[in-house]
């Protein structure tokens, strides 16, 4: 006799033929979810992968297109700087160089804020859906290091305080870097000497590009070239000492502060500083601090409306400005300084939206309709 539990044993071997087959279509059809689950799994993993591709392009050619917009902002300040440059020539006020004038940031002469320099201004500057600032120096309110002799280097290397211990060593190798031999001075260094270095290089034997080579020298250190923050007064981690946008920044003496590398070779009295001033042949401080006060008028202050600049060199005359020295002195000054500068450094500090650009320039201005660009860069 069968019990119940064994006739329900039994009954699932004897299914119908058609019920085993319902059970291996419930199979199939498992397998076949699987495998569109799987094809979807993929399909909407390319689907992804080309959205994200898509993305990155369209990003790729925004930027393409915001780096080309970028480099016409920079394009468009070295021209604006070139029209202020030929322009200030055009006025009377053209006949000296002046940091009372508008391409220096300053209110103008008369004769300029009359004409067509009247209305431009340098800071700010719509352009482009962006905007513009830009700040020129002259160079020639700086020595030119490369025609530098002994006794100008060693002036400036009392100017900035250095060890006169090192000094000599310093001013000899300088001059070894910039002529053409390898034959090294008593003090000074050639290639052999850089080649034993860990990291070996040889010497230039060519003028000076750029016024941070000086620190590739022997003898000279970074703080000689850029100077040294004052303390207290600390500045962000790694930026240079001199910033065009802050020219004030505290720091203490360095050659950044007395030399450049492009000019005419020739000081501006209108421009250069007490201590760029004190490198011309029997100028002492007193004289130079006197041409500095002469020059900025009864406020003190350079770059203001009661400037009286220099307008020649005639006007540095003891008769004329009481307290210089005699003739004699000053005549050895006269191969060594002009009134006019003609090489300019641009610093254009571009935006556009969210993005900020530093682009430089080196411009010779030649005449009232020549403006030449030489080098173009940016940070």
């Amino acid at each position: 006799m069968k019990t119940g539990r064994t006739k329900h044993f039994l009954s699932a071997f004897s299914s119908s033929p058609c019920q085993r087959r319902d059970w291996g279509g419930n199979g199939e059809r498992g397998f076949a979810l699987l495998i569109i689950l799987v094809l979807i799994a993929i399909l909407v993993t390319a689907v992804a992968g080309f959205v994200f591709s898509a993305r990155i392009e369209m990003q790729l050619a925004a930027n393409a297109d915001e780096e080309s917009n970028l480099r016409w902002l920079g394009i468009s300040a070295v021209e604006l700087s070139k029209y202020v440059l030929a322009e200030s020539l055009r006025t009377p006020a053209g006949r000296h160089t002046s940091l009372n004038q508008i391409w220096a940031g300053g209110p103008g002469e008369p004769t300029e804020t009359n004409g067509p320099l009247g209305s431009i201004r340098l800071q700010n500057v719509p352009c482009g859906g962006g905007k513009i600032s830009i700040r020129l120096i002259d160079l020639e309110r700086f020595a030119n290091i490369n025609r530098a002799d002994p006794i100008l280097l060693q002036k400036a290397f009392e100017i900035v305080g250095a060890d006169v211990r090192t000094t000599s060593v310093a001013v000899d190798s300088i001059l070894d870097w910039l002529d053409t031999d390898d034959n090294p001075r008593m003090n000074g260094a050639e290639s052999d000497y850089y080649e034993s270095l860990p990291h070996p290089y040889r010497a230039k034997n060519g003028p000076i590009d750029d016024i941070g080579e000086l620190t590739l020298i022997q003898g000279i250190t970074p703080e000689l070239v850029w100077g040294t923050t004052r303390p207290g007064e600390a500045t962000s981690p790694g930026s240079l000492p001199y910033d065009p946008f802050a020219p004030d920044q505290p720091h203490s003496l360095g050659l950044a502060d007395l030399f450049t590398c492009t000019s005419s070779g020739l000081i501006n009295i209108n421009t250069a500083s007490v201590s760029v001033l004190q490198l011309l042949p029997g100028m002492d401080e007193a004289s130079a601090r006197l041409i500095v006060e002469t020059r900025a008028g009864p406020d003190g202050i350079d770059g203001t409306e009661d400037d009286t600049p220099f307008t020649s060199r005639a006007m540095l005359n003891p008769a004329v400005i009481p307290g210089l020295p005699p003739p004699e002195v000053i005549r050895a000054w006269l191969p060594f300084i002009t009134v006019q500068s003609r090489t300019f450094e641009m610093t254009a500090e571009v935006t556009l939206g969210r993005v900020r650009r530093r682009y430089h320039a080196i411009l010779v201005r030649l005449n009232p309709l020549t403006v030449e660009v030489t080098s173009f860069w940016w940070d």
